[in-house]
């Protein structure tokens, strides 16, 4: 006859069993990208007024979800916002054709790296995804002109500035050494005369930038998208 406590041992074993089984079948149903609900609301946008080809695609996180004005502060150009707010630099590589190449742009400006150092990225890291991130277009889009804006110094992430200061010379050096890549740096010109984040250019998050930080930007960015 069994005793009671290879019973219990054998009563054990199996709750783990469906646990496990059930854990396996719960991965299997939950959502398999965090930014489905983002992608599908483009997708809708652009069933509801399909863009043009040949224009800018500003993609990127928060700081180019949040630039509502993006149309009124580049008058005369054909832009389109796909910006999806928290996401790092690889979760646009991941969504590459979602957000970028099925828009045949001649010109994107992407804005990411924030989010990733914040969550413990190496400097090298931004950058190896960088280049991921280029490879990614450069495959579908050989032609491209791709125009990565620095890092911004936030008032609320002032401990991230050493690493916000290397990631970004890492990609300004790559981008001097990638085919048609350019680098446009908004991280100096934001900071004051002692080296800090400029206050007054952010909301009261000390993270997105207000309507005077985007008019920074547009003083920067357009020149490049002349250049």
């Amino acid at each position: 006859m069994t005793c009671a406590p290879l019973r219990r041992l054998a009563t054990r074993a199996a709750l783990v069993s469906l646990l496990l089984l059930g854990g396996a079948a719960s991965a299997q149903r939950a959502p398999a990208d965090v930014w489905e609900a983002d992608m599908q609301r483009f997708a809708a946008a652009d069933r509801a007024q399909p863009p043009a080809p040949g224009g800018i695609v500003f993609v990127g996180s928060s700081s180019i979800r949040l630039w509502t004005g993006l149309a009124e502060d580049f008058p005369g150009r054909h832009v389109l916002n796909r910006g999806f707010g928290g996401s790092t630099i690889a979760d646009a590589t991941q969504h590459v054709d979602q957000l970028v190449t099925r828009y045949t742009p001649r010109t994107i400006v992407f804005y990411a790296g924030d989010n990733d150092l914040a969550a413990g990225a190496a400097p090298a890291q931004v950058r190896a995804d960088f280049d991921a991130f280029v490879r990614a277009v450069r495959e579908r889009l050989p032609d491209a002109r791709i125009l990565f804006v620095s890092i911004k110094p936030s008032p609320s992430r002032i401990a991230l500035l050493p690493a916000m200061r290397e990631a970004n010379a890492l990609i300004r050096d790559d981008a001097r050494q990638l085919n048609n890549v350019g680098y446009v740096d908004v991280f100096a010109p934001m900071l004051d005369a002692q080296g800090r984040p400029r206050a007054e250019l952010f909301g009261a998050d000390g993270l997105h930038m207000n309507r005077a930080g985007y008019a920074l930007w547009v003083s920067i960015i357009t020149p490049a998208l002349d250049g």
